[in-house]
């Protein structure tokens, strides 16, 4: 293998940081798992709505699966967060449609969900607290120290928090007149066509973003290298606090032997 065939240390660097960063998002937003778990019951709803205009089998079809599906992960002892969230939302919606009788509002509270997220997402990233960085600072296991030690990766969650307050409040600006003007299946379609692209061109932002990024710093390597050193201080404090008492027992020892 030649020198150009060889992979150098920052290609393996950039590599390595690549696939950090993809796990983390991975883990962050669920992956396809998360995807299907938030589709489906909106899905399911619009579908059935769709065949027979019934409001009532529509929205309790969409909330039995949402709580199959918390149950197949409560099984499995995988990670509920995201079946769950699907499960408030799905919960919210059917409340409302049920409450007004109207069918179109099943999908209210996911959307005003969805403005709100976009509006924190800018409000944060304008405050140099970006909520990208708030999310997935644990995950990468850096907590808040981008904030001051790594400016570099502070940059790139703004950029990536404008890049979902930006891409979440254009899907607000296209739903909200449908809510108004259209009809229940013209909403219900295009909502679900919405949820995917949308998000995959978030996290890609996101993930270009990073990837471009510094490396995070790994606060929990440095506590625990801390606290290992602290010991390590301690245990030869201790070595010498019975080293100096060893040897004033032998000089005493010494001294009374003395004729």
């Amino acid at each position: 293998m030649t020198s150009l065939d060889k992979p150098t240390t920052e290609d393996t660097s950039a590599d390595d940081a690549r696939a950090v960063t993809e796990a983390a998002l991975f883990e962050a937003f669920g992956g396809v798992r998360g995807m299907v778990e938030t589709v489906l019951p909106g899905l399911l709803f619009v579908s059935i709505y769709t065949i027979n205009k019934n409001l009532h089998m529509a929205a309790i079809a969409a909330l039995v699966v949402s709580l199959a599906m918390v149950v197949v992960r409560l099984a499995r002892k995988d990670t509920v967060k995201h079946a769950f969230s699907g499960v408030f939302g799905v919960g919210f919606g059917v409340v409302f449609a049920m409450m007004t009788g109207n069918a179109k509002d099943f999908y209210l509270p996911g959307m005003l969900y969805t403005t709100g997220l976009a509006l924190a997402y800018i409000i944060t990233a304008m405050a140099g607290v970006p909520l990208i960085g708030l999310m997935l600072g644990p995950i990468f296991r850096e907590n808040l120290s981008w904030r001051t030690r790594n400016p570099g990766r502070k940059k790139a969650y703004t950029k990536a928090s404008w890049a979902w307050g930006l891409i979440l409040l254009g899907k607000s600006a296209i739903l909200f007149p449908l809510y108004w003007w259209a009809d229940t299946t013209q909403l219900g379609w295009v909502l679900i066509a919405l949820k995917i692209p949308p998000f995959l061109l978030a996290v890609y932002l996101t993930w270009v973003f990073l990837a471009k990024a510094p490396p995070p710093i790994d606060v929990f390597a440095e506590m625990e290298a801390e606290e290992r050193a602290e010991e390590e201080r301690k245990a030869a404090r201790e070595q010498e606090k019975a080293q100096y008492a060893e040897d004033g027992e032998a000089t005493t020892t010494g001294r009374h032997r003395r004729p």
